[in-house]
């Protein structure tokens, strides 16, 4: 898919989350899905992408599978370009500040795993890259 493409479907996906209180329709239908706002890291505006999610806990966590692209996207060069950023996080009709770090090690193994379980064309993604596609936990602050 075309970059602009792509941001075409990101802004009617947005428009479509935040009318219906995060109910998504077509592809995304009955999928978990959030919106985070990161700050871009050359531009400092604001971008928000839409990403598909696994509940933790209380803690969120997304996957940087850029589609099993040998790049990362968008949204995780901006956090990589300031590791201390705090991001905003929309779920639902819920907006708040998140912090989040790359899970590592076991954490990292285990919700890779959960998610897996859950949406198996993942692993596709992997197979398809030779970098580890980041898992990013985000925690309310």
């Amino acid at each position: 898919m075309q970059q602009a493409e792509m941001r075409a479907l990101n802004t009617k996906v947005i428009e479509e989350f935040r009318a219906n209180e995060g109910a998504v329709g077509g592809q995304f239908e009955g999928i978990p899905l959030l919106l985070l706002t990161t700050t871009g890291a050359r531009s400092g505006q604001p971008r928000i992408s839409p990403l598909v999610y696994l509940a933790d806990g209380d803690r969120l966590v997304v996957f940087a599978a850029n589609g099993g692209s040998d790049s990362t996207p968008g949204w995780y060069h901006n956090l990589a370009a300031d590791p201390a950023a705090e991001v905003e996080v929309e779920v639902g009709t819920d907006r708040y500040a998140a912090a989040w770090h790359v899970a590592e090690g076991a954490e990292r193994e285990r919700l890779w795993a959960a998610q897996v379980a859950h949406s198996p064309y993942l692993a596709d993604f992997q197979a398809a890259t030779e970098r580890q596609i980041p898992v990013v936990v985000l925690r309310r602050v």
